[in-house]
């Protein structure tokens, strides 16, 4: 599966069944978190009223005229990932984790991770997944009524793919050899 993994951009506009996409959210909420914090939170879009209304904030009409991936706009499901610093910097104020520092956002780390076994889920369902970044976080967040403390950390589209899957200009480049990215024992 992990070789043939393909970013999706165009989808069919069938609905996903209700107990496959519960068992994608299962699966995106069981990565580790630091601390156990557990400052993920999935906002979850489903159908064209909801989704229509995502892409109204994050890709207003106006724009969508030059958007390249015009099925991408009908993906059945829409994830919004995203992560809470506040719930990290309370969970590391607590005792067990006292004068532990943050050399590295972890509320981000964790964010990814639920994005991306959301995406093997989907896969491992035969279904199709592309992560991409949200744009305009502060409208998302407002359409939703989300807190300010929570960041959206990107958008993973599910669905069907469409049969054609449009690529983007990063199909081209080619994969690093594990040679150039694995350095054992030293750089």
């Amino acid at each position: 599966m992990l070789r043939t993994r393909r970013m999706t951009r165009s989808f069919e506009e069938r609905p996903l069944d209700p107990e496959l996409v519960e068992r994608i959210l299962a699966a995106g909420l069981r990565g580790p978190t630091a601390g156990h914090t557990q400052g993920v939170d999935l906002l979850v879009l489903e159908g064209p009223e909801h989704t229509g209304r995502y892409w109204d904030a994050a890709l207003p009409a106006a724009s969508r005229d030059r958007f390249p991936w015009p099925g991408l706009l009908v993906a059945p499901l829409l994830v919004v990932v995203g992560s809470s610093e506040a719930a990290y910097r309370r969970r590391y104020a607590e005792p067990d984790k006292a004068g532990a520092t943050f050399d590295v956002p972890w509320w981000h780390v964790d964010a990814a991770f639920a994005a991306l076994l959301l995406q093997l889920a989907a896969l491992d369902a035969g279904l199709g997944a592309l992560f991409f970044a949200t744009h305009h976080p502060p409208a998302v967040r407002r359409t939703f009524g989300a807190p300010d403390e929570w960041t959206p950390v990107g958008t993973v589209a599910i669905g069907h793919p469409a049969p054609d899957r449009p690529s983007s200009s990063a199909v081209s480049r080619r994969r690093r050899p594990a040679a150039e990215a694995i350095h054992r024992s030293g750089w």
